[in-house]
């Protein structure tokens, strides 16, 4: 050994990590190490591929519990370095060999104290004495690691582990609180890990009542290997040996240990009449305590029970209310009858095939009893659940609104149960109601549920156009719902035609004289000209009333002036403002375009929307649900009020369980809830045929300046700064800042700078360069673009630079331009007859103003400069173009600044389908509810992208 390096060797137990080993001196080689005492130890790869850690500065070599035992059973004689092994080690080469060899032959078992404690153990079953060796503290935890470990490696041993958990609910840790009532012997017995020699099974039977009698508990004794040999066993009465099988004579005292452990698992089946002894004859209360849970608890602590043949259905069969509707009901003659029609019926219990009158089930609900025979079959009938039962048919004997019979058919999937969302939200049913509808009512429901089986109408005469197909059915939908006083959503893509199919459904109300009262059109000041023009264009026979501007007639003077109108247009902002004025009229109908404005169910605005009385409600919008499934919500809140119940129960239902784990079938339940009063079609239906030219999408990339990456990483320094004092609403803030910031620079530094204009240069921004050199491209091929930016003031530093650098008018379209002059902007740039300064080819929109109910199909190019995050608000921008009445083929642009959070979330909007899609089909990422750790992933600027030119 002379000249070999000396190294000493210490470990130390660390139950999360299993034993530590490291040497001395700390500057030997852990690698060597590990190849010379690890060289017999093929698992590891002879010690390559165990793992290194830390231990108290010190660099260690982890071993798991099954591979410290071969270690320390066997161990090593290096052969180049020579070894002095710490005392612990040296304790631990005594004991592992016979620690070993004990696992080996199988002298190990589960731990019952433990186990009655809820902890997975384990023991050794040590020879006489060995257990006082001097054994470390923390054998047992090293015991307890060892076996799991051991399972886990040997597929044949796992498989075996998890057949005996399957067959012995003992051995789960769940069940921990069952054996505590067990002997340490019986529990091992019970569990199957100790064979019980005994050749038959003692089993509890309880027999039902025959004529007179009472429900009775007998003992059986089964033959383990003919199970259909059952022998009765009378308790405390001698009994000659010679009734029973002559293998099992010498094992009859087995019954009376197995009557014992009954009574302490079930104290209240002991007979106390007698010393050892169960009760024969059971009361009905009691029997079914026996079936419905002692039995249960006996099974599960290994015992076998025996039970009527019919109690395993019964045990399933839950009452339900059968309610059919009354013949006189649902007649189709009744319009506007709405969903809060209140529809009669006849009602009938039912359980499982067995159905009882409404008299019938009073009078058993009388009896109070839990088990009861009628008409030759046995019932249950929890007491608890009839008066639940009879408080539902009290509340309901005066029948049940249309909304609440529609949710009972919509769900009827989930077992037939009304929706706890619905208005009867304050009793929910803890059981079904099931709904028979006659025929009038049912094929109401039908037409509904499925618009293929609605008629279609033909176009009202006073229509000046052609409605193509999809058209006619959405036209003929909104008259079919009027006819009910069922609100409804048209929800097609932009650019399908909402507007025409609402002139129309005007003009075939008109036509039928159903309400001489006027009807309301509420939509964004926007497109109020939008309305004016196609109006005058489809529906020239109708008369309109535009109430808008500071000369709008107001007060007492109101009503006047618009009574003897067909159509009275405002804007959202007005509802609000002039809700006195709007609500001292029934109109006849309600009309919402661009309905997501009062997505916010709680804005002035929207509560003053919702104030207003009409007979028909109809939302126009491509997109219902923006962000939120609330936004869903409210829109169905304002068509029919009530259905989908209140805000705060349809949150808890139905928001926190889709928007957190998209839950599938609550998203399921929801689309079919709304699905009757939602019409949704899109453009890249093959049914709707629109011929529409192709459309294709590209996304630039461009890079940041060193003054605007300056600038972006000073932002994020300063955000990040705040937010490390910020919660709730105040870091929500301050995230919303910086991400207008930070959008703001992508776009131009002088949107931060505030600089003089004559500063501008596009060199300054490779954005507005990259623009600048597309435009004067498309412009030289004749083609024309609308370019959206959600800052008014990029807007404007665009159009200064577009003017300049091509020589030509650019048109900028913003929140706070007039209504003439924006309809004026808008008729210049369709009008391609124009030339010279008359003409314009380059519109620049604010995003919000211009992104919504504008046509603008002059253009074949849509330049989104800076991005909004919501694919569905791109969308519908971009639908300025693409729709009906474009015959060219459309080229949308988004700007992407490369290495910034541009970049990163259109990644994420990329990857991952939002909850829009699953509801409405469209959607959106939230930046805001990011965690600090996934905003500094997104945030973070990648200098790679910077431009130093």
């Amino acid at each position: 050994m002379k000249g070999k390096p000396k190294l000493k060797v210490f470990c130390r137990w660390e139950p999360s990590q299993g034993f530590l080993l490291w040497s001395k001196p700390a500057s030997w080689n852990n690698l060597n190490l590990k190849l010379n005492l690890f060289a017999w130890h093929s698992p590891s790869f002879y010690g390559t591929f165990l793992p290194e850690t830390v231990y108290e500065g010190k660099k260690a070599i982890q071993l798991s519990p099954v591979t410290a035992l071969d270690f320390f059973a066997h161990l090593p004689e290096p052969e180049f370095f020579s070894v002095e092994w710490s005392k612990e080690i040296q304790l631990l080469a005594q004991i592992a060999p016979v620690f070993k060899e004990l696992l080996v032959s199988g002298s190990w078992l589960p731990d019952y104290d433990k186990w009655q404690k809820g902890k997975t153990g384990w023991k050794l079953v040590y020879p006489q004495g060995m257990e006082k060796r001097g054994a470390p503290s923390y054998l047992e935890e090293w015991l307890d690691a060892i076996i799991p470990e051991l399972i886990g490696q040997n597929q044949e041993l796992a498989m075996a582990w998890q057949a005996l958990m399957d067959t012995y609910p003992l051995l789960r840790l769940e069940n921990h609180g069952v054996e505590n009532l067990l002997s340490e012997e019986d529990w091992l017995e019970a569990i199957g890990w100790k064979q019980d020699h005994t050749p038959f099974i003692t089993c509890l039977q309880l027999r039902e009542p025959e004529g007179s009698s009472s429900w009775s508990l007998n003992i059986v004794l089964q033959d383990k290997e003919n199970p259909h040999l059952l022998v009765p066993y009378e308790q405390n009465q001698p009994t000659s040996k010679d009734n029973y099988p002559e293998h099992w004579r010498s094992y009859l005292d087995q019954p009376e240990k197995q009557i014992q452990k009954w009574t302490r698992l079930l104290p209240w089946l002991k007979d106390q009449s007698v010393e050892s002894g169960i009760i024969r004859e059971l009361t009905e209360e009691q029997a079914w305590e026996f079936l419905n849970s002692g039995s249960m608890q006996l099974a599960e602590a290994g015992f076998t029970v025996f039970l009527p043949a019919w109690w395993e259905q019964v045990r399933k069969e839950r009452p339900k209310l059968k309610a059919k509707t009354k013949s006189s009901v649902g007649s189709l003659q009744n319009s506007l009858f709405g969903l809060e029609q209140i529809v009669q019926f006849d009602w009938k219990l039912a359980i499982g095939d067995l159905e009882l009158s409404v008299e019938e089930f009073n009078r058993l609900a009388e009896e109070k009893r839990r088990l009861m025979q009628i008409k030759g079959r046995w019932i249950q009938l929890d007491p608890l659940l009839l008066q639940q039962i009879k408080k539902t048919l009290k509340a309901k004997r005066n029948g049940m609104s249309l909304g609440e019979v529609l949710r009972l058919h919509l769900l009827a999937g989930d077992g037939g149960q009304e929706d706890s969302a619905g208005p009867s939200e304050s009793m929910e049913h803890p059981f079904p109601v099931e709904v028979e509808l006659n025929s009038q009512l049912g094929g109401m429901i039908s037409q509904l549920t499925e618009i293929s089986r609605l008629p279609l109408l033909g176009p009202p005469q006073a229509f000046q156009g052609v409605l193509r197909g999809y058209q006619r059915v959405g036209y003929s939908w909104l008259m079919f719902l009027r006819r009910f006083g069922l609100g409804g959503c048209l929800a097609d893509d932009m650019g399908l035609g909402k507007t025409i199919q609402l002139i129309a459904y005007l003009l075939g109300c008109k036509e039928e004289g159903q309400d001489a009262n006027p009807f309301l059109l509420i939509c964004p000041t926007s497109v109020i000209g939008n309305w004016q023009m196609e109006l005058k264009r489809f529906a020239p026979g109708l008369k309109v009333y535009l109430h808008y501007g500071p000369q709008r007639v107001k007060g007492e003077d109101f009503a006047p002036a618009v009574l003897g109108k067909d159509l009275v247009i405002t804007s959202y902002t007005l509802a609000h403002h002039d809700r006195e004025e709007l609500t001292s009229l029934d109109w006849g109908c309600i009309c919402l375009d661009e309905a997501q404005n009062i997505k916010n169910a709680y804005t002035k605005q929207a509560v003053a929307i919702r104030s207003l009385r009409g007979n028909h409600r109809i939302a126009l919008t491509g997109t219902p649900m923006e962000n939120r499934l609330t936004e869903l919500w409210s829109i169905m809140d304002f068509l029919n009020p009530g259905y989908l119940g209140s805000l705060t129960a349809f949150t808890r239902k139905f928001v926190n369980v889709i928007e957190k784990s998209k839950d599938a079938q609550a998203v399921s339940r929801v689309k079919r809830l709304v699905q009757p009063f939602l019409l949704r079609r899109v453009k890249t239906d093959p049914a709707i045929e629109l011929d529409l030219p192709e459309k294709e999408e590209f996304k630039e990339y461009v890079t940041l300046t060193a003054e605007q990456a300056s600038l972006y990483e000073n932002i994020i320094a300063d955000m990040f700064e705040r937010l490390t004092h910020a919660e709730g609403m105040e870091k929500r803030g301050i995230i919303l800042a910086a991400l207008t910031k930070l959008k703001q620079v992508c776009d131009h530094p002088n949107l931060i700078l505030k600089e003089n204009r004559g500063a501008l240069g596009r060199g300054r921004s490779a954005k507005v360069a990259r623009l600048v050199e597309m435009v004067e491209e498309l412009r030289a091929e004749g083609d024309r673009c609308l370019i959206f930016t959600q800052f008014a003031e990029m807007g404007h530093l665009l159009q200064e630079i577009l003017q300049k650098e091509l020589k030509e008018p650019v048109q900028f379209l913003h929140g706070g331009t007039p209504k003439g002059k924006r309809d004026a902007m808008i008729a210049r740039f369709q009008d391609r007859t124009l030339s010279g300064e008359e003409a314009c080819a380059v519109f620049i929109l604010s995003l919000k103003a211009g992104g919504t109910g504008l046509n603008l199909t002059a253009a074949n190019h849509v330049f989104h400069f800076d991005r909004w995050w919501n694919p569905a608000v791109e969308n519908q921008a971009t639908d300025r173009v693409y729709r009906i009445g474009q015959n060219r083929h459309v080229l949308v642009h988004k700007f992407i600044t490369l290495g910034t959070l541009e970049e990163r979330i259109d990644e994420l909007i990329e990857q991952k389908q939002g909850l829009n899609e699953l509801i409405v089909g469209v959607g959106e990422n939230w930046i805001t509810e990011l965690s600090t750790a996934e905003l500094r992933e997104i945030f973070a600027l990648r200098k790679e992208w910077v431009s130093v030119d």
